[in-house]
């Protein structure tokens, strides 16, 4: 009966050359998925739920994802069929329409707004941004589905997401006088933080997006 709940979750991890992607799919599998780390157009188009991790920087990212082909795969399954779709840290960043980290270069453009580099708000404000902070909601999501606003959760990052529709924020961190740390519309959601390093309630975050 597991191995039939868990067919019926095929997460595809998209490997684009840049992620945590083994610890990503682990907690998708202790979660109830089951995970295949693929950059292949099969895989993709026959996943239930996509989710793309992400550690380095934007222009990168981007970059990897155009010379695979992913843009234009993750478009017709996300975009075209409504696949329920996870940006993790990076991978939330690409969402956005345009990122400036080292270079000016375009996004996925699914989330409209800019991905800039955090600007401290005091002395003792440090760049990167690394570990626990509080995720405050904005506005119910069924990603944080029977989770408490104001928990802590493990962010690694120095750029973040300046969203340019309000009704696409679904969580923000104070730091560097706050900042966007879930996003989501429709079908399409983003973490800044790390679920699968955030113990519990990380877990939990993984659990929601497999029951939508």
């Amino acid at each position: 009966m597991k191995k039939e709940v868990q067919s019926m979750k095929k997460v595809a991890i998209v490997d684009y050359g840049m992620g945590n992607l083994g610890s990503v799919a682990r907690t998708a599998e202790e979660c109830g998925g089951s995970p295949v780390i693929t950059n292949r157009a099969h895989d993709l188009e026959v996943a239930n739920y996509i989710v793309l991790p992400g550690v380095g920087a934007f222009a990168i990212g981007m970059r990897n994802i155009r010379e695979r082909g992913l843009d234009e795969l993750l478009t017709a399954q996300v975009i075209g069929k409504g696949i329920p779709f996870l940006g993790i840290c990076l991978g939330m960043q690409l969402l956005a329409t345009k990122g400036w980290e080292g270079e000016e270069t375009n996004g996925l453009g699914w989330i409209e707004g800019e991905v800039k580099r955090l600007q401290p708000d005091g002395q003792n404000v440090r760049i990167p941004h690394v570990g626990w902070n509080e995720v405050i909601f904005t506005q119910a999501s069924p990603l944080f589905s029977g989770i408490l606003s104001g928990k802590d959760y493990y962010f690694v990052h120095s750029y973040h997401l300046l969203c340019g529709n309000e009704r696409d924020v679904i969580a923000r961190t104070p730091y560097c006088g706050g900042f966007v740390s879930a996003v989501g519309r429709d079908n399409i959601f983003g973490v800044q933080f790390h679920p699968e390093k955030s113990q519990r309630l990380g877990f939990q975050v993984i659990r929601n997006f497999l029951a939508l």
